[in-house]
């Protein structure tokens, strides 16, 4: 059985999840289709994508979901830019959910790495 839940790396992607839905609810009603909705797709397919991730046997198909982790985890910070550029208010937290993000896409490039140098 595969417990992906014992990943540091999905541990901070999910710690992000967390962090961008109470952000997200601090966002005015007209961005619930906008901006709320893409931030929490985002955040939720960074986590999912690490932990299909740890269900697939094949190397490539490992590593391509990281990629695809990895990506989502642009996707978010660059969300957040937007978020702190048009709600200054939430310029503070939406720039602590950034450093996260840059932690975890570290951690991503270094899972990466490692998932294609083993066997």
């Amino acid at each position: 059985m595969v417990d992906f839940k014992k990943l540091r790396v999905w541990q901070v992607a999910h710690e992000g999840t967390l962090k961008i839905y109470k952000l997200t609810s601090e966002l005015p009603k007209t961005e619930l289709f906008g901006l709320v909705s893409q931030l929490r797709r985002a955040a939720v397919s960074v986590e999912l994508n690490i932990a299909e991730s740890e269900g697939r046997f094949n190397k490539q198909e490992k590593i391509q979901f990281l990629y695809m982790a990895r990506a989502s985890a642009v996707e978010v910070k660059a969300a957040l830019v937007i978020v702190s550029d048009l709600y200054h208010g939430l310029a503070q937290k939406s720039d602590e959910i950034i450093k996260l993000y840059d932690q975890l896409e570290a951690q991503l490039n270094s899972l990466i790495g490692y998932r294609k140098r083993s066997s």
